[in-house]
């Protein structure tokens, strides 16, 4: 009777070692995916952040061409004997 007892014992340890060891890699492999995504949204957030700052710049270009065009059109609108 004890031998049978023992054996169950044993057979509760492995199914229990076997849990454990398959929650462990489970959490493993979230862990490396978070990390990844984590890697990931860096990288994301740095390039954006270079991309959206080249767009400003040439977007501040071209307002302050627009604001010497419109200085322009006003100044021909004002004095067209200047064009004549």
């Amino acid at each position: 009777m004890a031998r049978a007892g023992g054996i169950t014992n044993a057979v509760n340890v492995g199914i229990a070692v076997q849990a454990d060891w398959e929650n462990r890699e489970f959490i493993s492999h979230i862990s490396l995916n978070v990390r990844r995504l984590f890697e990931f949204l860096i990288q994301f957030e740095a390039t954006t952040k270079g991309k959206l700052a080249s767009l400003n710049e040439k977007l501040d270009t071209l307002e302050r061409r627009l604001e010497l065009l419109e200085v322009q059109v006003g100044t021909a609108s004002a004095n067209p004997s200047l064009f004549t």
